[in-house]
């Protein structure tokens, strides 16, 4: 059917911008959002009104979260579609006008639902969805929790719409796509671009599941649900989580996995140096940059002082110059050149572990003392006088020097 043309006695011409028909096309995605929201009212106005509404709202705080977490976008679009519907003069008979009016008037009963039941009665939230989040910490704090059903009570705890639970989660499906997967011997444990997203996973994953005990240790003053669930954690999951606690215990288990495989391939190519659990975000990082820039320098920062950088530098350096000779006069050159430069950074360092590192380049130059004795059959009594003086050196940037000549020496 055609439309009518203008002044042809079309009875939209008068005062109406745009026909019935097209009124919910021009709402745009809005549309979607304020029907999905008018559902939602509906079922929270309804726990909030029940005459047992602690014990029903227990069990739909996924609910509650997401009309919280929506509330600021739904504000948005109800504003913006009174202000269009008011400038076009949409009829109040049209669907997407009679929407918003429903939408305007659950939203006030559900705003004055929950400021009943918050027991704050004055200087509450600004808004409805701090009111909703203030309402189920009140419901929480209050317990018991289902009795002595530690299982639904973790349910109740950790709905699934969590923030840190669906970060944990984020989290968990990189470090499970990573390492569930077979690495056969000698292979790399992951590739560069992988160990970018190690590196940003790692801390997101620790801050969620920190955050996330956290919230169970509040709620849970006897500590049953967390140990129950710490318990379970170190078990490899079998099936696909669906709800709140399986979500935290698939999350756990990964990142507990991540860790321990990423600080062992850390641990292999910074030997003798052991890497400090904050550092190994910021290790891959550099890790994976240094493939294509053997040059680039571990940068100092909030993870690294300036020498402990030095330490970490030195450590990689060491570790390879060990494993093969560098190909060609020029490449063995810039290694060793990157050695010094690593102790010059580090040479404000002291402790056990520089110590190690002493004696890591000590044992370097004695393994190249003698040029004509096999690495299996070296022993210090063989060594040359100029390699025994390495023993009692304790300057770091000696030793690298010391070593340097050793190396150049065999060669």
């Amino acid at each position: 059917m055609e439309r009518p043309a203008p002044g042809v006695g079309s009875p939209y011409d008068g005062g109406v911008a745009t026909r019935p028909d097209d009124l919910r096309a021009r709402l745009e995605d809005r549309a979607d959002l304020l029907e999905a929201t008018r559902l939602r009212y509906r079922a929270l106005k309804g726990i909030l009104e029940s005459f047992f509404w602690k014990d029903r709202l227990r069990n739909h705080f996924e609910l509650l979260r997401e009309v919280a977490a929506v509330q600021p976008e739904v504000d948005a679009a109800l504003q913006a579609v009174k202000r269009r519907s008011e400038a076009e003069g949409w009829p109040r008979d049209t669907g997407p006008v009679k929407l918003m009016l429903d939408v305007f008037r659950l939203r006030e009963a559900v705003d004055r639902a929950a400021r009943r039941r918050l027991s704050a009665k004055d200087g509450g939230p600004d808004t409805l969805g701090e009111a909703l989040l203030l309402l189920e910490n009140e419901v929480l704090d209050a317990g018991p929790l289902l009795g002595g059903r530690v299982w639904a009570q973790a349910v109740e705890l950790l709905p699934r719409n969590l923030p840190e639970l669906r970060a944990a989660c984020a989290a968990g499906e990189v470090f499970e796509r990573v390492f569930k997967r077979p690495v056969s011997e000698g292979a790399q444990s992951f590739t560069e671009d992988e160990a970018r997203e190690l590196a940003r996973a790692l801390p997101l994953g620790a801050a969620s599941l920190v955050a996330l005990w956290e919230r169970l240790e509040r709620y849970d003053t006897r500590g049953g649900i967390r140990d129950f669930l710490q318990r379970r954690m170190r078990r490899a999951p079998m099936r696909v989580p669906r709800s709140g606690p399986e979500l935290l215990l698939h999350a756990a288990f990964w990142h507990d996995v991540a860790r321990v495989r990423v600080r062992a391939v850390l641990e292999a190519e910074l030997t003798p140096v052991v890497p400090r659990e904050s550092e190994l975000p910021g290790l891959l990082s550099w890790r994976a940059e240094r493939t294509a820039r053997p040059e680039l320098r571990l940068e100092s920062g909030d993870a690294f002082s300036e020498g402990r950088a030095g330490v970490l530098e030195a450590a990689a350096a060491l570790a390879d110059l060990s494993r093969a000779r560098p190909s060609g006069a020029w490449s063995e050159e810039t290694a060793w050149a990157r050695l010094e430069r690593a102790a010059h950074r580090a040479r404000s360092e002291e402790g056990p572990e520089v110590e190690a590192l002493r004696d890591a380049l000590r044992l370097f130059v004695l393994l190249r003392g003698r040029t004509s004795t096999p690495a299996r059959l070296f022993s210090p009594e063989r060594a040359t006088p100029a390699a025994l003086g390495v023993g009692t050196a304790g300057d770091l940037l000696a030793l690298v020097q010391a070593a340097r000549h050793a190396a150049l020496r065999q060669g």
